[in-house]
C-alpha cells in the first residue's frame, strides 16, 4: 500500500486570519518518484520498470507530454530524425514517415506508456520538494483535488527546459491593441488570414510559425535580435543532424563546423543578405558553448527571399497599432506572436541548490554529468540535446537506481 497514514494538519489562513483545518494526505513511494510526464519522464519509469524498480510519476497536467498535447502548434513536426527521437527500449513504428508529425509522435508516446503500463498521478502540481537529512528520504508536497506530501528515497527531475513560458518585456506592450500571442496558445495561422503579423524570435519556432502563417495567406515579419546559424535540414541525402554526429567521430568540432558552413552556403546561400548574420562560433561550437540549437530550415528561408516573410531589426517599442524598431523604422501591425521560448521552473519548487542553478534552472554540470546530483537525486531532460540525451540518461539513471534498490533489499535481508 502506498498509503501509510492521513494527518491533519494547520495549514495557511483564512480571509479572517483563523487558521484552517486541512487533510495533507502522506504517500510513501517504495521505488522512485519521477516529477514530470513528458518523454523523458516516461522514458525514466520504463528503464526502470524493466529493471524491476517501481516509480511512480507526478503530472500537473491531465495527459502525458502535455508541451505536445496542449501548448505546440499544427504543422509541428519532430525536426530530428526519427531513430534520434525514440524512447529507450521501444522504437517508432515502421510506417512513420523521417520526421513524425506531432500527432504521430503523441500516438507513440501514448503507445509506449499502455506497453510499459505507466500510469502517472495526473493534476499533481508539486509545490515543493526537500531532502530530509534527519530520515534520510525526499519529501514532495503538492496541490491538487487534495494536498499531499510523497515520501521517497530518489527523486527523479523530469520537468525539462521548456516548464514555463518565456514572456519578454516589451515597452509599450500594453498600448498595443492587438493580440499578443506566446506561441504555446499558437495552432495555426487560419486566425490570421490576411493580416500582418509581427513574429518575435527567429529559433525553429518563430521561423516555423512564419512560414505557417504563409501557408494561411497571412503577411508575417520576423524579428532577429541576435545572430543566427541557419542549416539544411538535409545535406548530401542525409540529415543534417546525422551528418554531424557521423563526422564528429572522426574530426574536430571546428572542422566538421567549416564543413557544415560550406556545404550551407551551396544549398541556401549567403543568408546575412536576407538579414540573417551567422554568428562567430560554427554551430555545433556556438550550441556547445551558449546552449542556443541551429535552425534547421524546412522552407522559410525561400519566402524571405520573396519578400513574403519580412526580416527585422529589433524592437524598440510596441505602439498602439504597432511597432518602432531600433533603426527608427515604425510598422503598423495587428497581431503579435511571441516565439520567445521556454524556461525551466525548477528554482520555483525544488529546495536544491548544489545540483540545480538558480539562474537557469539547470544542472550545473554539463551533459554529460548532470544527469546525478546528491542524496538520490537526478535529473532527466536537461541536456539541450533533446530526446537523445534524455534517452541517454534514463539509461544512466535506471541503472544507478537499480545498483541503489538492490543494496538496500541487501541490507535489509542481512
Amino acid at each position: 500500500m502506498n498509503c501509510l497514514r492521513e494527518v491533519e494538519g494547520k495549514r495557511g489562513h483564512d480571509p479572517l486570519g483563523e487558521r484552517m483545518m486541512k487533510t495533507v494526505r502522506c504517500v510513501w513511494v517504495p521505488g522512485s518518484l519521477i516529477v514530470g510526464a513528458g518523454p523523458s519522464g516516461l522514458a525514466v519509469a520504463a528503464c526502470l520498470k524493466e529493471r524491476g524498480v517501481p516509480s511512480m510519476i507526478l503530472e500537473r497536467c491531465n495527459c502525458i507530454a502535455s508541451l505536445w498535447q496542449l501548448r505546440t502548434y499544427a504543422r509541428l513536426r519532430l525536426h530530428l530524425p526519427k531513430q534520434f527521437c525514440e524512447l529507450p527500449l521501444m522504437p517508432f513504428p515502421d510506417s512513420f514517415p523521417i520526421y513524425p508529425t506531432k500527432q504521430q509522435f503523441i500516438a507513440y508516446l501514448e503507445d509506449y506508456a499502455e506497453h510499459f503500463e505507466l500510469k502517472p498521478m495526473f493534476n499533481e502540481s508539486v509545490e515543493s520538494a526537500e531532502y530530509d537529512r534527519t530520515l534520510g528520504f525526499w519529501t514532495v508536497k503538492t496541490v491538487g483535488l487534495e494536498e499531499k506530501e510523497y515520501v521517497c528515497r530518489w527523486l527523479v527531475v523530469a520537468t525539462g527546459e521548456n516548464a514555463e513560458v518565456v514572456v519578454p518585456k516589451i515597452d509599450g506592450m500594453g498600448d498595443f491593441i492587438g493580440p499578443v500571442v506566446h506561441t504555446s496558445l499558437y495552432k495555426s495561422g487560419y486566425s490570421f488570414h490576411g493580416k500582418k503579423v509581427l513574429v518575435v524570435g527567429c529559433g525553429n519556432s518563430g521561423m516555423e510559425v512564419c512560414l505557417d502563417l504563409c501557408n494561411y495567406n497571412a503577411l508575417p515579419s520576423l524579428v532577429v535580435r541576435d545572430k543566427v546559424h541557419v542549416l539544411p535540414r538535409e545535406m548530401l541525402g542525409r540529415s543534417t543532424f546525422w551528418l554531424s554526429m557521423w563526422l564528429l567521430k572522426w574530426l574536430p568540432m571546428r572542422m566538421v563546423d567549416r564543413f557544415l558552413l560550406l556545404i550551407s552556403w551551396l544549398i541556401l546561400g549567403d543568408t546575412a543578405l536576407l538579414g540573417l548574420d551567422r554568428p562567430r562560433h560554427g554551430p555545433l561550437e556556438h550550441k556547445n558553448i551558449f546552449g542556443k540549437t541551429p535552425v534547421l530550415d524546412v522552407g522559410t528561408l525561400s519566402k524571405i527571399r520573396t519578400g513574403e516573410i519580412k526580416v527585422c531589426p529589433a524592437i524598440e517599442r510596441l505602439t498602439r497599432s504597432g511597432a518602432e524598431f531600433v533603426n527608427g523604422r515604425v510598422e503598423d501591425f495587428d497581431a503579435v506572436i511571441l516565439a520567445t521560448g521556454y524556461r525551466s521552473n525548477v528554482p520555483f519548487w525544488l529546495k536544491e541548490r548544489e545540483f540545480f542553478s538558480e539562474e537557469d534552472g539547470l544542472p550545473r554540470r554539463p551533459f554529460p554529468h548532470g544527469w546525478k546530483g546528491e542524496c538520490g537525486l537526478y535529473a532527466v531532460g536537461f541536456t539541450k540535446r533533446g530526446l537523445l540525451g534524455a534517452s541517454l540518461d534514463a539509461r544512466r539513471i535506471s541503472q544507478d537506481i537499480e545498483q541503489c534498490w538492490k543494496a538496500a533489499h541487501q541490507r535489509h535481508h542481512d
